[in-house]
């Protein structure tokens, strides 16, 4: 799959895939950005693309985001979608800082992968579910 992509910045290198390693693309700051403890800021990831038609973007944190600068993506779980694919539409992660960090520009900072819509689905109304009772949201795992 080809998809193409626009740098907004040339000082972030650029995505590379990394096949039978991982699904996921690192996206990386192309800002410094200075957050103090409580504060919330969108950073611009300095990348811009055009997915094909019926497929998204699901962005996350890496796994050592909140480790390193202490940041919390604050949507939990950001999708673009293939119509954010427009000249200015730079993509960005919404970050809320747990403490004073300085994110610096390259900074490995979130991660995507691309992903096929959900298929359409129908719902049927019933009255009881055939599955066997679990006990509950929040049951799995007592003895």
């Amino acid at each position: 799959m080809k998809i193409k992509i626009k740098y907004f910045s040339d000082k972030i290198s650029p995505l590379e895939y990394i096949g039978g390693k991982s699904d996921w693309i690192d996206l990386r700051s192309a800002e410094d950005a200075v957050l103090k403890k409580g504060e919330f800021r969108l950073i611009r990831l300095g990348v811009g693309m055009e997915l094909p038609k019926g497929y998204e973007a699901h962005v996350v944190p890496r796994s050592s985001t909140f480790k390193n600068w202490g940041l919390l993506q604050t949507n939990s779980y950001g999708v673009i979608d293939e119509s954010y694919c427009g000249e200015n539409d730079e993509w960005m992660v919404p970050v809320y800082a747990t403490r004073d960090t300085e994110i610096h520009i390259n900074d490995r900072i979130c991660q995507f992968r691309i992903m096929e819509h959900q298929p359409a689905i129908e719902f049927e109304k019933v009255e009881a579910l055939s599955g066997p009772d679990r006990g509950g949201f929040g049951s799995t795992g007592k003895c």
